[in-house]
């Protein structure tokens, strides 16, 4: 970098500015490098990054990134085939020790933001700052709550060396100000401070000279001050991305540092602010949604990290959040404003990606395109499958079976020309799969005139099944594990470690009556299957105490399973179990974690973990069976399959 000229290029370590001044690609093929890594890849769609990704076509790309989520909503996964091959999320980092634990405090803010201009995705800078420094007792009552609540929540001010982010030069100055006449010594910078300014203040914090440096647009990423161990949000921060970078600002591991204390001052916001995001990205992955960890304490915190809202706080965020997603007017605001907001075109998937939602999250209410009829963003529609479709949708959001998605956006548009009696064994399980997920019963005959009426008026309904095709793509596309067939001795649609409704896999099995299946276990004769159905997390309310079985991974390949509590060693069932393979059935294990889907309150999908073979027993009625699986449990599936151990 600089002036420094290295002796040889074949393997270069240096900054975007340098490559740019030293126009590196008049010395070099586009081939020239077999690996290139670039560092803060979210700024790749800036334009002194264009030059070396438009030019250079290596064998290997490798961007690293702490926050894949740009502020401008783009999506830099086009550069690597929509693909993450690795990540590591805050949570999980913290687990690992690789950052140090925080203790959040959200904080009552008395300063009301609901009616606050909003464009472009955010509330007015101007008026924000206005509010926190010209405002006279409005600004000095919020300034002296932010001490007052240091003071509180802060258990020794003598050790602090904090942050402070705030919206405006104005609003730092002011709060350091502020700071300063309360007796906590204090500074402010900004993006116009020059390096010897920011070297001489990182020097004042470590050195315990001063408590705080008040910040606006700097210390967002880039900036390393291990030593901060309070963090200070003054102003709603609207890009998930921002939050992440501030905070991360003040979870580096440093010696003698426990936790990192956050405050942030959360009042009455705007209905198009966005809370949700930002606890979910807090917690480890969970089942559970943000609403339900508010209301029972955050019990999904990673280890060594606590989060507490006052009453208030958490009162104000709860009626957000079911004004926003929480009910089909909060969705249809949404969709109203998303392109003013995002600068994106409103699809399906720019509006999923861009508010980071599961699809579910809009079907337990509507469908999208009424949302966005509802929002006056298209124009109205009457189709005939509307009421069954909107049903469906919910059930059809899960599907993550390549294959089948496949034959689904190749069969679905042609609808009205296909030949049923030319399709395939394994394409006609397929329709069927897909056709009691849409009517809920099965197809007796592809012939019979209410099945073609169903599937046609499927293709006379344009604006739902254009939908319909758009999910199935938003779906295919999220899809980051490798599927794979499954030998059961007939053509089979079922693929390993893909999700399914009871319902699906039963048709697929060629079982056409899925409805009567109410136990945890089905033999099917005529194909020689066993096929177990286990609920890991099994709540009282759901099962008796005869069925409460004992059920988990012992490890990635052996699985724990307890029988029906009727199951006698010396039975039928008994004997068919220890000695399936000398009479030629199969083992087939279906799992989920629990009875319910956490979105929609329906009845929760299985996950495929594939042919399992018989290694031991213990005990009868019931019987505990070790079953060893043909292909190992992932490890995206381990964490929840053994985390219910019981000793």
């Amino acid at each position: 970098m600089g002036s420094y000229r290295p002796e040889s290029i074949d393997h270069l370590f240096m900054s975007i500015q340098t490559f740019n001044a030293q126009n590196f690609i008049a010395k070099t093929s586009s081939d020239f490098y077999d690996y290139i890594v670039v560092d803060e890849f979210h700024h790749a769609a800036a334009p002194t990054y264009q030059t070396l990704l438009d030019y250079y076509q290596p064998c290997i790309l490798l961007g690293l990134t702490a926050t894949p989520e740009r502020m401008d909503g783009k999506s830099i996964l086009p550069y690597f085939n929509y693909r993450i091959a690795a990540e590591i999320r805050l949570p999980e980092a913290i687990d690992q020790k690789l950052l140090c634990p925080f203790q959040y405090f959200g904080v009552t803010d008395a300063v009301d933001l609901s009616t606050l201009k909003w464009n472009a995705g955010g509330y007015d800078k101007g008026e924000l700052s206005n509010l926190y420094t010209l405002s006279g007792a409005v600004a000095n009552r919020r300034a002296e709550l932010v001490v007052s609540s240091l003071l509180k929540y802060v258990t020794d001010m003598d050790t602090v060396k904090g942050l402070g982010f705030c919206v405006s030069i104005e609003h730092a100055e002011f709060m350091s100000r502020y700071f300063n006449e309360r007796g906590i010594p204090s500074m402010y910078l900004t993006g116009k401070s020059s390096d010897e300014e920011r070297k001489a203040a990182k020097g004042r914090l470590v050195g315990g000279e001063i408590c705080f440096i008040f910040v606006v647009d700097i210390y967002n990423e880039g900036v390393d001050i291990p030593e901060v161990n309070t963090v200070l949000f003054l102003r709603p921060t609207e890009s998930l991305t921002i939050f992440l970078q501030q905070l991360g600002r003040g979870l580096r591991m440093a010696e003698g540092k426990e936790c990192l204390t956050v405050l942030d001052f959360i009042g009455q916001a705007n209905k198009r602010y966005n809370f949700e995001d930002k606890f979910a990205a807090l917690l480890n992955n969970t089942t559970r949604s943000v609403t339900r960890e508010i209301k029972e304490g955050f019990v999904s915190t990673p280890k060594g990290c606590y989060i507490q809202l006052e009453k208030k706080t958490a009162k104000y965020i709860l009626e957000n959040i079911r004004a926003s997603y929480g009910n089909t007017a909060g969705l249809v605001s949404r969709v109203a404003s998303f392109e003013e907001d995002s600068g994106l075109e409103l699809t399906l998937t720019n509006f999923l990606d861009y508010y980071h939602l599961d699809p579910r999250a809009i079907y337990k209410f509507s469908t999208f395109s009424r949302i966005c009829a509802r929002g006056n963003v298209v124009g109205d529609f009457q189709e005939p499958l509307e009421d069954t479709l909107t049903k469906a949708f919910g059930r059809l959001a899960i599907i993550d079976s390549r294959r089948w998605i496949r034959f689904l956006l190749d069969l679905l548009p042609r609808l009205d020309d296909v030949d049923f009696a030319a399709l395939s064994q394994v394409e006609l399980r397929m329709l069927q799969m897909f056709y009691v997920t849409v009517w809920g019963q099965v197809a007796e005959s592809w012939s019979s005139d209410k099945v073609l009426d169903n599937l046609y008026a499927l293709s006379d309904s344009p604006v739902l099944l254009g939908e319909l095709v758009d999910l199935l793509r938003y779906r295919y596309d999220q899809i980051d594990f490798i599927d794979e067939p499954v030998d059961l001795g007939f053509e089979c649609p079922l693929d390993l470690h893909c999700t399914y409704t009871r319902d699906q896999l039963l048709v697929a099995l060629d079982f056409m009556k899925p409805g009567t299946v109410r136990e945890g276990v089905k033999w099917l004769p005529e194909k020689q299957l066993d096929v177990l159905f286990v609920t890991l997390n099994k709540a009282d309310k759901d099962y008796s105490p005869t069925t409460m079985y004992n059920d988990y991974s012992i490890n990635e390949s052996l699985f724990h399973w307890q029988s029906q509590s009727t199951t006698a060693v010396d039975s039928p069932t008994g004997q068919r179990y220890i000695h399936h393979r000398e009479r030629g059935s199969r083992v087939l294990l279906f799992v989920r974690e629990f009875k319910a889907d956490r979105i929609t309150g329906g009845a929760a999908v299985y996950t495929f973990l594939g042919i399992a073979n018989y290694v031991k027993h213990e005990g009868s009625r019931p019987m505990n069976i070790t079953w060893k699986l043909d292909r190992p449990i992932p490890a995206k599936f381990l964490k929840k399959t053994n985390k219910v151990v019981v000793g």
